[in-house]
């Protein structure tokens, strides 16, 4: 991303507006979908994406002003090599375009030192050579006197964390997908695919239009759901629920707090936030939801959704919640291990899969649209990818 020159077109079609044939047609053009358009069209591919909602909707999970980004990866260390990158390519990004994409808040994650989430933040640091500090519950306090952290608890802090704000980093790569010659259709879904015959699909789109494409991309969210299903990968969408709360006095921005992640018993989950960066301190829980679909969410907010996560977050930090400023419901879309589906189609490698990022994907993103990238150029990538692998959940052979 850091070359916004177009290279010469390396699959041997010329850009000529008389062929209708596209090296790659992207569905979806929400966070994974936005940066594979722009990777594949900077590297000289053209390239045509489709989106069903506006240009950087807010009716899937791509939206709500701020996503955690961090290095210490309790969730598995096999992500960390793809954060390394992931890290560069936003910093490339912000450079290109000029638009103020990743904070560095620093990312506290506090818990019971026996709890898993810390032992294997700490392991995945050390692993991977990462900068972090262990803090007892007193030095919690001194450094940050709004937190509550109780006197058995811990937290690995890693200064070099915090955020990324989804609709702007969406926007960014849509610029650089059209300054490099893709062209991008709004609220314009994709209705079907089929195989040609000829080496290249027939896609259609639900306007009626019709496309042909040597490689089809799926960054479908969760309305991944159903492709994903056809190919042999199981999928749950769950409903989530972010809040913004007005605090009792100032104190609470990023000056004074750290992005956090809290881990406690008497939470229905781990609960994850922000400091206030002008729409109040944000907050929600990641594992609580019920299942749905995407096209049945259920977009209100309850009293039910609200009054647990109030109460956590005030027992976190006291003063927080003083004033209720709003929700914003997203969803999920789970795989079985909660590790993301990324590679070829198992039963066809022109079609890329890029879905199921269960809720910590998005930091992700400017690092998987140069991987979908390589998989469309090269049909290899050199990035880790093959604990991602669609194939995965195919049975073994016989």
């Amino acid at each position: 991303m850091a070359e916004l020159q177009r290279p010469p077109h390396r699959l041997g079609t010329p850009h000529d507006a008389r062929l209708l044939i596209y090296d790659a047609i992207v569905a979806g053009l929400g966070g994974m979908g936005s940066s594979v358009a722009a990777h594949a069209a900077s590297r000289g591919m053209r390239v045509l994406g489709l989106e069903q909602f506006a240009r950087v909707h807010d009716r899937g999970s791509s939206c709500g002003q701020s996503r955690i980004i961090r290095k210490a990866y309790f969730e598995d260390p096999a992500y960390v090599p793809l954060l390394h990158h992931a890290y560069a390519e936003w910093r490339a990004l912000e450079a290109a375009t000029g638009l103020a994409i990743f904070r560095e808040t620093g990312v506290l994650l506090a818990g019971s030192p026996a709890y898993a989430s810390v032992c294997n933040a700490r392991a995945s640091a050390i692993m991977h050579d990462i900068p972090y500090e262990e803090l007892d519950a007193e030095a919690i306090v001194r450094r940050y006197p709004r937190f509550a952290p109780r006197r058995d608890e811990i937290a690995i802090f890693e200064p070099h964390a915090g955020l990324v704000v989804p609709e702007t980093a969406i926007e960014a790569h849509l610029r650089v997908a059209e300054d490099a010659g893709a062209t991008l259709r709004f609220d314009c879904a994709l209705a079907d695919w089929r195989a040609s015959g000829h080496g290249t699909y027939v896609v259609a789109a639900a306007d009626g239009s019709r496309y042909e494409a040597r490689r089809i991309v799926l960054c479908l969210g969760a309305w991944f759901e159903q492709a994903a299903r056809a190919a042999g990968i199981p999928l749950v969408v769950e409903r989530r629920v972010q809040f913004w709360f007005g605090p009792a006095s100032d104190g609470y921005g990023p000056q004074e707090l750290p992005t956090f992640l809290i881990d406690r018993d008497d939470q229905p989950s781990r609960m994850y936030g922000f400091p206030d960066l002008g729409a109040g301190v944000k907050a929600a829980f990641h594992s609580l939801g019920v299942a749905t679909h995407a096209d049945e969410l259920d977009r209100a907010i309850h009293a039910g959704d609200l009054a647990p996560l109030r109460a956590a977050l005030e027992a976190w930090i006291p003063g927080a919640t003083a004033t209720y400023r709003g929700g914003k419901v997203c969803m999920y879309t789970l795989t079985p291990d909660e590790h993301f589906v990324l590679g070829p189609h198992p039963d066809d490698p022109n079609v890329i899969l890029a879905g199921g990022f269960s809720g910590h994907g998005f930091k992700f993103a400017s690092a998987v649209g140069d991987v979908v990238a390589d998989l469309l150029e090269n049909g290899a990538t050199r990035h880790p990818i093959g604990f991602l692998s669609p194939n995965r959940f195919r049975p073994p052979a016989a």
